[in-house]
């Protein structure tokens, strides 16, 4: 990538990120036309080529700044501080909701990346991936005890049953032409209300 990508003004920069992710989050990755992302920033399909040497290398600079963009804010959120397994959760969902106003398709390109079958692609976006995803790394930065679990809870399964649930909520909302982020907000306020019902250990 090309260095003078990051010379640009803050606000052109992020036209040409935001222009990428709705594009990209439109189409398959081979389907999804260079030309379309520059006409939607703004720019020259010869330009952006300066800027990008190739698709491949416009896609995975979005996938590393989508996953990026998101770990800072949840660290600047101190979401990871909280003592609560459900509430650490529940701050990450946050993140994702507020990031929509500032990037409205960055959720949905991430979500698309994740599914992303294309064979060129698949390794270097599972190295991305595992780096901040998957349930051991989420178990050591979310503090998981078992003692705070209903006995005989297998961590791992729910774990996977609270993030596939949220992120198929995120996938059916994003198909939605008006997309509301502060009653998505409302609602996974509810889903972790009821997962902390389901999951706690009762105390006497």
């Amino acid at each position: 990538m090309n260095d003078t990508f990051f010379e640009l003004s803050d606000n052109k920069r992020s036209t040409i990120i935001n222009a990428g992710f709705r594009v990209f989050s439109q189409y398959d990755y081979r389907k999804s036309p260079m030309s379309e992302i520059a006409a939607e920033a703004g720019i020259s399909k010869s330009l952006l080529f300066y800027y990008f040497k190739n698709k491949k290398e416009l896609y995975l600079f979005l996938c590393k700044y989508s996953v990026e963009v998101t770990q800072q804010e949840i660290i600047k959120q101190k979401c990871y501080e909280k003592d609560d397994f459900f509430e650490v959760f529940l701050s990450g969902l946050k993140v994702k909701v507020q990031l929509m106003k500032q990037y409205p398709d960055l959720s949905l390109f991430q979500l698309k990346a994740y599914y992303e079958k294309d064979k060129e692609l698949r390794p270097e976006i599972n190295k991305l991936i595992g780096e901040y995803s998957g349930y051991e790394t989420q178990a050591k930065m979310l503090g998981l005890n078992k003692e705070k679990f209903v006995e005989g809870l297998d961590l791992e399964m729910m774990y996977r049953d609270m993030y596939f649930a949220s992120e198929g909520y995120l996938w059916e909302k994003l198909q939605s032409d008006e997309i509301d982020p502060d009653q998505m907000e409302k609602d996974y306020i509810r889903m972790i209300e009821f997962w902390r019902k389901l999951y706690s250990r009762k105390t006497e």
